[in-house]
Protein backbone atom coordinates (compact mmCIF):
# COMPACT_ATOMS: atom_id res chain seq x y z
CA UNK A 1 0.00 0.00 0.00
CA UNK A 2 0.92 3.39 -1.00
CA UNK A 3 0.95 6.11 1.79
CA UNK A 4 0.64 9.77 1.23
CA UNK A 5 0.86 12.57 3.24
CA UNK A 6 -0.18 16.30 2.68
CA UNK A 7 0.36 19.26 5.17
CA UNK A 8 -1.26 22.19 6.08
CA UNK A 9 -3.17 24.47 8.09
CA UNK A 10 -6.55 24.30 6.09
CA UNK A 11 -8.08 27.23 8.08
CA UNK A 12 -10.97 28.03 5.77
CA UNK A 13 -11.19 25.07 3.78
CA UNK A 14 -11.89 25.78 0.19
CA UNK A 15 -12.23 24.47 -3.31
CA UNK A 16 -8.62 24.67 -3.93
CA UNK A 17 -7.53 22.57 -0.58
CA UNK A 18 -9.96 19.80 -1.92
CA UNK A 19 -8.61 19.83 -5.22
CA UNK A 20 -5.43 19.78 -3.67
CA UNK A 21 -6.05 16.87 -1.26
CA UNK A 22 -7.54 15.45 -4.21
CA UNK A 23 -4.97 15.30 -6.58
CA UNK A 24 -2.49 13.74 -3.61
CA UNK A 25 -4.55 10.94 -2.79
CA UNK A 26 -3.93 9.96 -6.56
CA UNK A 27 -0.81 9.30 -6.05
CA UNK A 28 -1.66 6.34 -3.92
CA UNK A 29 -3.98 4.02 -2.06
CA UNK A 30 -3.83 5.59 1.34
CA UNK A 31 -3.82 9.41 1.95
CA UNK A 32 -2.90 11.20 5.36
CA UNK A 33 -3.46 14.49 6.32
CA UNK A 34 -0.94 16.86 8.89
CA UNK A 35 -3.02 19.35 10.19
CA UNK A 36 -0.78 22.44 11.44
CA UNK A 37 -1.34 23.05 15.09
CA UNK A 38 -2.58 26.45 16.21
CA UNK A 39 0.58 27.44 17.63
CA UNK A 40 2.74 26.52 14.67
CA UNK A 41 0.36 28.85 12.35
CA UNK A 42 1.33 31.17 14.76
CA UNK A 43 4.92 31.12 14.90
CA UNK A 44 5.48 29.99 11.19
CA UNK A 45 2.67 33.27 9.64
CA UNK A 46 2.93 35.30 12.30
CA UNK A 47 -1.08 35.48 12.91
CA UNK A 48 -3.64 33.17 14.41
CA UNK A 49 -5.87 30.60 12.70
CA UNK A 50 -9.51 32.22 12.21
CA UNK A 51 -10.71 28.47 12.69
CA UNK A 52 -9.48 26.57 15.92
CA UNK A 53 -7.03 23.29 14.93
CA UNK A 54 -9.61 21.02 16.28
CA UNK A 55 -12.74 22.72 14.10
CA UNK A 56 -9.79 22.48 11.26
CA UNK A 57 -9.31 19.07 11.71
CA UNK A 58 -12.71 18.21 11.59
CA UNK A 59 -13.77 19.82 8.09
CA UNK A 60 -10.77 17.88 6.81
CA UNK A 61 -12.24 14.44 8.22
CA UNK A 62 -14.87 15.14 6.76
CA UNK A 63 -14.08 14.66 3.33
CA UNK A 64 -14.80 10.96 2.18
CA UNK A 65 -11.24 10.85 0.46
CA UNK A 66 -9.23 10.82 3.36
CA UNK A 67 -8.37 8.17 4.74
CA UNK A 68 -6.65 9.50 7.90
CA UNK A 69 -6.33 12.99 9.29
CA UNK A 70 -4.18 13.84 12.42
CA UNK A 71 -2.32 17.04 13.79
CA UNK A 72 0.77 17.98 13.72
CA UNK A 73 3.01 18.01 17.13
CA UNK A 74 3.63 20.85 18.71
CA UNK A 75 7.34 20.82 19.14
CA UNK A 76 8.54 18.98 15.79
CA UNK A 77 5.61 19.20 13.02
CA UNK A 78 7.13 16.87 11.06
CA UNK A 79 6.87 13.85 13.88
CA UNK A 80 4.33 12.39 12.12
CA UNK A 81 6.45 11.33 9.55
CA UNK A 82 8.47 9.10 12.01
CA UNK A 83 5.18 7.23 12.56
CA UNK A 84 3.56 7.11 9.32
CA UNK A 85 6.34 6.58 7.38
CA UNK A 86 4.69 8.29 3.79
CA UNK A 87 5.81 6.70 0.35
CA UNK A 88 5.49 10.45 -1.19
CA UNK A 89 4.84 13.88 0.80
CA UNK A 90 2.66 16.27 -1.63
CA UNK A 91 2.98 19.65 -0.84
CA UNK A 92 0.20 22.28 -2.29
CA UNK A 93 1.79 24.40 -4.68
CA UNK A 94 2.05 27.64 -3.33
CA UNK A 95 3.24 26.15 0.38
CA UNK A 96 5.82 28.25 1.05
CA UNK A 97 6.47 27.15 4.85
CA UNK A 98 7.82 23.88 3.84
CA UNK A 99 11.21 24.09 2.18
CA UNK A 100 11.94 21.26 -0.07
CA UNK A 101 15.45 20.91 0.57
CA UNK A 102 15.42 21.44 3.80
CA UNK A 103 12.25 18.33 3.92
CA UNK A 104 14.31 16.28 1.94
CA UNK A 105 17.43 16.62 4.61
CA UNK A 106 14.76 16.21 7.49
CA UNK A 107 13.79 12.79 5.23
CA UNK A 108 17.30 11.78 5.24
CA UNK A 109 17.77 11.97 9.29
CA UNK A 110 14.88 10.34 9.79
CA UNK A 111 15.26 7.26 6.86
CA UNK A 112 12.71 8.03 5.27
CA UNK A 113 12.80 7.43 1.80
CA UNK A 114 10.08 9.41 0.15
CA UNK A 115 9.33 11.24 -2.77
CA UNK A 116 8.18 14.91 -2.21
CA UNK A 117 5.88 15.86 -5.21
CA UNK A 118 4.27 19.47 -5.69
CA UNK A 119 0.53 20.02 -6.38
CA UNK A 120 -0.90 21.67 -9.43
CA UNK A 121 -2.83 24.77 -8.72
CA UNK A 122 -6.43 25.15 -9.26
CA UNK A 123 -7.50 28.39 -10.35
CA UNK A 124 -5.52 30.51 -7.89
CA UNK A 125 -6.91 33.82 -8.57
CA UNK A 126 -10.12 32.56 -6.63
CA UNK A 127 -9.84 29.46 -4.64
CA UNK A 128 -6.07 31.16 -2.22
CA UNK A 129 -6.74 31.31 1.45
CA UNK A 130 -5.02 34.84 1.52
CA UNK A 131 -7.48 36.03 -0.86
CA UNK A 132 -11.02 34.24 0.37
CA UNK A 133 -9.78 35.62 4.19
CA UNK A 134 -10.14 39.25 3.10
Amino acid sequence: MKKVMAFGAFDILHKGHEHYLKEAKNYGDYLIVLVARDQNIAKIKGKKAVHNELFRLEQIVKLDFVDEAVLGDKEDYLKALDEYKPDILCLGYDQKTIDENKLKEELKKRNINAEIIRAKPFKENIYKSSILKK
